[in-house]
């Protein structure tokens, strides 16, 4: 997808209760609403404008992207293991500088393509392996976890397969299933992200872990209702007007979650955050995921509103 520029970031924070639409929702949903082409197209099968799909994933910057992730899921990795684990730690050093010199090749080029593609498609999957490879020793208790959590390796896996799955098919089919396919996935990282922090943050710090308390059950929420209409979508109706008000709350929550993490880098970088985070790096990283979610809603949400609803402005 291609990127968008970040909004500017506000740090207010919401109970999982109706708030008014902030500026920064207005201002996502202005643009999105401009990129709507106004065309009647109610039936997507008799469209062939709709049946190209034009918000399909530019793999190049996907691959930009996904690459710092992974090295700096390594990086997270290494930090997290025990001393007494020198295997461990040599390779997610191995990954850290694998991936620190995929991206400087990634940087040099203006398409993906050739011994490049083949070579990250390889470093994905050795990765994936990795990070399974830990979360199957630890939960056959044949390893300390140390400060990895069974469930951050499998999230950090979990956006490896992502990452090998945009690499291998870049197009997407549909833009409505596209759509759901995507908050399924975003809001599951959202959630987890939530949870994260929650037991990162040292217990004297209640307003923050309140705060990220009522995110957990909004994005809960908003998860299991995101798995229902991906399920409804399942019987191929040719408007799904539901999805895009649904959107509409992911999106309000989204982007105040994303400022709920900014704010608490802001914090641990100067040191005004009681937590034991390895590094301000980890909130800064989970800042950009969010950014990444809404940047991809944004550039895929007017072709659903075109072709897959009866919602025109």
């Amino acid at each position: 997808m291609n990127e968008c520029n970040n909004t500017k970031d506000n740090p207010e924070y919401f109970d999982d209760k109706y708030v008014p639409v902030d500026a920064e929702t207005t201002s996502f949903w202005s643009k999105v609403y401009d990129s709507v082409k106004i065309m009647d197209c109610k039936d997507i099968s008799e469209s062939p404008e709709c049946k190209k799909c034009v918000c399909q994933y530019n793999r190049l910057e996907e691959a930009r992207f996904w690459s710092r992730i992974m090295e700096e899921h390594a990086l997270f990795i290494l930090l997290g293991l025990p001393c007494d684990q020198p295997k461990l730690q040599i390779e997610a050093k191995f990954f850290i500088n694998l991936f620190s010199d995929l991206r400087k090749r990634l940087d040099e080029i203006c398409k993906l393509e050739g011994d490049l593609l083949d070579d990250l498609i390889k470093a994905v999957k050795l990765i994936i392996e990795f990070k399974a490879k830990l979360l199957r020793l630890i939960i056959q208790c044949k390893e300390a976890p140390g400060s990895n959590y069974p469930l951050l390796l499998d999230h950090v896996r979990r956006e490896a397969e992502r990452f090998l799955g945009l690499l291998l098919k870049p197009i997407p089919e549909d833009s409505l299933d596209l759509l759901l396919q995507q908050e399924v996935f975003w809001l599951r990282i959202m959630k987890e992200h939530i949870e994260f922090v929650i037991h990162l943050l040292d217990p004297s710090e209640r307003e923050l872990i309140d705060q990220a308390e009522a995110f957990r059950k909004t994005f809960s929420r908003l998860l299991e209702t995101a798995r229902d209409l991906e399920s409804m979508n399942e019987t191929n109706p040719k408007n799904f007007n539901t999805v895009v008000r649904f959107t509409q709350d992911v999106v309000r929550n989204t982007i105040q979650l994303r400022n709920f993490k900014a704010a608490a880098f802001e914090l641990a970088t100067l040191c005004e955050l009681l937590s034991i985070v390895s590094t301000p790096l980890l909130l800064d990283h989970i800042r950009r995921e969010a950014d990444k979610f809404l940047c991809e809603l944004e550039v895929l949400l007017p072709e659903v509103i075109r072709c897959r609803s009866t919602l025109k402005k």
